[in-house]
């Protein structure tokens, strides 16, 4: 998934993402008719694992790292989140993007509730080995904590497929036996799903084509900025291209490329492919990625980090459309701010859900013993990615509300239904 980190100038104090997930789900409440006690109960984690992880480094010394596992909620199904290796990992952001996961896995109707965790270290410090050590002791560390009806993690920011295997080999190891349902996102050799890798950027394409649609703007005039030529920016921008948007601008961490005739992107590095290629690339023209957000086209597409749409740009931003790429991309006063000038934000928890959707795929892959096609999982993909749309779509066009709350409502019936129908025992 693509990184939450703040992003903010000096005009605007960094949003957190919990302080983010609580403002949304407080406007979101304010649409419908949802006991407040369940909404009291959602703005906390129902868990929270915090834990020392001791890991020998390759010159035999040892450094301890902390761990971190947030549960927001499991009214629906297991909890399923990501699983993230960065020095910014704390509590309170694992309890933000654990909400998110609750809503993302509602609003996708998902048997899932919301988890997400973390080591505090920089991956790109240890070696492989170093890795590897790591992952399998945080593995025996949460093994209480997680399993494949209980706490379902996913590769994220800083982890990968390889993060995935050695997590379910460590539990398998421990447990007696061959468990590929206690995480998902792994190598397909190992019971992962095809076509997982692909999934987020997959999603933020049919949403974009989706709410292109229902503008009335044929895709093919339609201009496309993308923030971010990662994972999910790069897949996004490059099935845009082939479907005949044209992208104008992309960029990573090192800048960005702008050509008003569009890009080549399948000639393009993504961040994934050359770590900064994008600023390389010859016959276009640089742009910072600051400007990136304020070109003129239809559609902007933020999926490199969050809070980089902030009150201090707001204002600055021409682009018709928002669809959110990125985790939190979009802090509250930037989304208020949006909705007063009309500027439509189609919000992650739909459009980059396709990681999720992917995910449960892979988990009932592991538990039938049977692998699909990669053909089979784009098709079941766009299936469910189009039900949701529906689905928040019909709230957004018989309420006046923005595509956000749309979406939240969406989530929050699902759950708050789900709560009242177990109740609260004892």
């Amino acid at each position: 998934m693509s990184e939450q980190k703040t992003a903010t100038t000096a005009d605007e104090e960094p949003e957190s993402a919990l302080e983010t997930a609580r403002a949304q789900l407080e406007r979101a409440a304010a649409q419908i008719d949802v006991d407040a006690g369940v909404v009291e109960r959602l703005k906390h984690p129902t868990k929270v694992f915090r834990g020392s992880v001791p890991l020998e480094r390759d010159d035999g010394t040892v450094e301890i790292f902390t761990g971190y596992r947030a549960q927001h909620d499991d009214v629906r199904g297991p909890y399923k989140g990501g699983l993230r290796y960065h020095p910014d990992v704390t509590e309170d952001e694992c309890i933000g993007l654990a909400m998110w996961m609750t809503w993302k896995c509602a609003v996708m109707d998902l048997p899932f509730g919301g988890a997400k965790g973390g080591i505090v270290v920089d991956p790109k410090a240890l070696s492989e080995s170093e890795r590897e050590r790591l992952t399998r002791r945080f593995a025996e560390e949460m093994r209480d904590f997680v399993g494949p009806t209980v706490d379902i993690p996913a590769p994220d920011m800083g982890t990968d497929a390889q993060t995935m295997a050695w997590f379910m080999d460590a539990y398998s190891m421990q447990e007696g036996e061959t468990v590929p349902g206690v995480v998902t996102g792994k190598p397909p050799v190992i019971g992962g799903s095809y076509g997982r890798s692909e999934a987020p950027g997959r999603s933020v394409a049919l949403i974009t084509r989706e709410t292109v649609d229902h503008y009335d703007l044929p895709l093919e005039s339609t201009t496309v900025a993308v923030q971010g030529f990662g994972s999910v920016g790069a897949k996004a921008a490059r099935l845009l291209d082939e479907w005949g948007a044209t992208v104008v601008a992309v960029s990573d961490v090192s800048g960005g490329i702008y050509d008003a005739d569009g890009l080549e992107t399948h000639e393009i590095e993504s961040h994934d492919e050359r770590p900064e290629a994008v600023s390389a690339t010859e016959g276009v023209s640089r742009i910072t990625n600051e400007a990136l957000l304020e070109l003129d086209v239809d559609v902007l597409i933020p999926a490199a980090v969050g809070n980089v749409l902030t009150s201090a740009n707001a204002d600055a931003v021409r682009a018709d459309i928002i669809v959110e790429g990125a985790n939190g991309p979009t802090t509250a006063e930037a989304d208020r701010i949006f909705a007063e000038r009309g500027v439509p934000v189609v919000p992650d928890i739909i459009a980059n859900a396709g990681g999720v959707t992917v995910s449960y795929f892979e988990w009932l892959q592991d538990i039938n013993r049977r692998q699909w096609s990669l053909d089979r999982v784009r098709e079941e993909l766009e299936s469910e990615m189009l039900s949701a749309w529906r689905d928040v779509r019909a709230e957004f066009t018989r309420r006046d509300v923005t595509w956000r709350e749309a979406a939240y409502i969406v989530a929050l019936s699902r759950v708050a239904e789900a709560k009242s129908t177990r109740g609260l025992w004892p």
